[in-house]
């Protein structure tokens, strides 16, 4: 009897971003991809969303290395985090740009020598503790994005990373089918594959195509000065917006720390095509023509301390945006983003701009396998057993279908969520016995895990509701009050209410103090939760809100 493989799903499945699983063999374990997630508009204060990474943790001494399949945040945003935790260096695998994307992410961080980076190409075979696995090359919206096949003592897993089949790449470099054939020929146990796109019914249009349309974008706004936004790490659209600037004779202006580092690193490693003189400093475009300029810079998503973001609020230190500017967001909104995107889009309207994103023009298409794509690389891989990953749970559920549709059995198509944990016998695959800790893991300021549910849901009610607070001074000797209540509300009532309802509290809670007080002596503990609860039913009563009462009491 084989020993079984395990897969323990810890990101990534039901959302889009914190992408990361654990493979286990013969005791060991490999971690592909450790991503991270933005925060959704529910998610007040949070800066980022990582995995829950205690599973790798509390078995450090089993890791054998981390794989990484491509550049994107949401693929390598939590290695840092993660390296912080381990006490000692881990082998990080990935393509040369790929791991050059991510040094500039653990110098940041200050843990670089936590890490010892091995570059693999495409098409090489890897051994690695008992893990056998080789590259395959995929098309996706970064340079040298992989595939991943493992042989396993329990037959080949293939995990297709995020792709698309676009035959017209940018960069020539094609999703290799010929490869992924020649694996379903041999024989593949078990298939996960990328869900993002399940729902487009449509091959995802070319890369290439977006050259052409801001070509004619740019000569449409000859006569002003052109602003692109677009994620950092997408240097294929990078290198098209330059190329599309340079023949419409501006000099391009790279903006925001990542948009910066990338470049430079993309034009050290020959990926990205832009002379030394069509490049011009932030700081000296004011000295230029309009019509001469091409800022290309990070915001496309409206973080709110990104550059477009800034330009739109009227503080950034080098461009103020005004009726001389077309603005180009080429990308779409992230879930979660689209009220950051609106309110950017809004913000640059206002300032005079005419902006150009995805919602009236091409200016974007998707670096994720649209449903045929799908239905090509499920044929050609020919799996035994099929995971959809990567992408919300009706993704997940519609892909699938596509599987059921192409003769896949039902009861070999296995939907999973974050925390489950596959096991893969001689008798099959299956969900195991246990789970995985799988939660949002918050990261605020320097805070990583300080921000629990508990403190999001407070955070929620002080956005929603306001707070009351309430200050009663008490004599230490006797218990009595001897002052207040003095109450003080914040986020809670209009100025021209706000007289009447304290006067009102304040009646209420010296009511509810002296019933109290009648029937037994009363400590601080006691008298506060009287405070709270007199408070906390009055306002409920009369504004049916329930705002966050803070009750204190001093003794004097």
């Amino acid at each position: 009897m084989t020993a079984p493989v395990r897969i323990v799903f810890l990101g990534g499945l039901g959302e889009i971003g914190r992408n990361c699983f654990c493979l286990e063999v013969e005791g060991r374990l490999l971690v592909v991809d450790c991503g991270l997630m933005f925060p959704t508009e529910d998610m007040p204060g949070v800066d980022l969303v990582l995995p829950d990474l205690r599973w790798i943790l509390d078995r450090a001494d089993d890791l054998e290395a981390v794989i990484l399949t491509h550049g994107h945040e949401d693929h390598i945003g939590g290695v840092a985090f993660l390296l912080k935790e381990l006490y000692a260096p881990v082998p990080i695998y990935g393509t040369d740009l790929t791991l050059g994307l991510l040094a500039n992410k653990l110098d940041e961080a200050g843990v670089s020598d936590r890490a010892e980076l091995r570059v693999f190409a495409d098409g090489d075979r890897v051994q690695v503790g008992p893990f056998d696995f080789e590259t395959i090359a995929v098309t996706h919206s970064t340079p040298h994005a992989v595939g991943l096949a493992f042989r396993t003592p329990q037959g080949v897993i293939v995990h297709t990373g995020d792709f698309k089949l676009d035959q017209t790449p940018v960069d020539g470099r094609l999703t290799d089918l010929p490869r992924f054939g020649t694996l379903g020929a041999e024989g593949v146990r078990l298939l996960l594959s990328d869900s993002t796109n399940a729902e487009h019914r449509e091959f995802t249009r070319s890369e290439s195509l977006v050259g052409e349309w801001l070509a004619d974008l740019f000569h449409r706004h000859e006569e002003k000065r052109i602003i692109c936004a677009c994620f950092a790490s997408h240097l294929h659209r990078v290198q098209q917006i330059c190329d599309a600037a340079v023949e419409s004779g501006r000099r391009i202006a790279f903006l925001g720390r990542s948009m910066q580092s990338n470049t430079r690193l993309a034009r050290e490693k020959g990926l990205l095509d832009v002379a030394a003189d069509d490049i011009v400093d932030i700081s000296e475009i004011a000295k230029l023509d309009p019509r001469d300029v091409c800022v290309l810079c990070t915001g496309a998503q409206g973080e709110p301390l990104a550059a477009l973001s800034l330009m739109a609020s009227g503080e950034h230190k080098w461009v103020t945006v005004g009726e001389q500017d077309a603005v180009i967001i080429s990308a779409t909104a992230i879930p979660g983003n689209e009220m950051n995107v609106h309110r950017a889009i809004d913000g640059l309207i206002r300032a005079g701009a005419e902006v150009v994103h995805a919602g009236v023009a091409d200016v974007h298409v998707s670096g994720h396998a649209g449903a045929p794509e799908l239905e090509l690389m499920l044929a050609l891989v020919r799996p035994e057993f099929f995971v959809p990953v990567h992408g919300e749970y009706r993704h997940l559920v519609v892909h699938s279908r596509l599987a059921t549709r192409l003769g896949i059995p039902d009861d070999s198509i296995l939907v999973a969520e974050d925390g489950d944990v596959l096991e893969i016998g001689d008798d099959g695959v299956d969900f195991a016995d246990t789970e995985a800790p799988a939660g949002y893991v918050y990261v605020d300021g320097a805070g990583v895990g300080d921000v629990t549910g508990g403190v999001l849901r407070e955070r929620r009610r002080l956005a929603d509701d306001g707070t009351l607070v309430c200050v009663v001074c008490v004599d230490s000797r006797t218990g009595e009050v001897v002052s207040g209540p003095e109450i003080m509300s914040k986020g809670f009532l209009r100025a021209e209410e706000e007289e009447k309802f304290i006067e009102e509290a304040i009646e209420h809670v010296i009511a509810s103090i002296d019933a109290a007080a009648e029937e037994d002596a009363l400590d601080l503990t006691t008298l506060n939760r009287h405070v709270r609860q007199a408070l906390s039913r009055f306002a409920r009563k009369r504004t049916e809100r329930r705002p966050i009462v803070f009750p204190l009491v001093v003794e004097v």
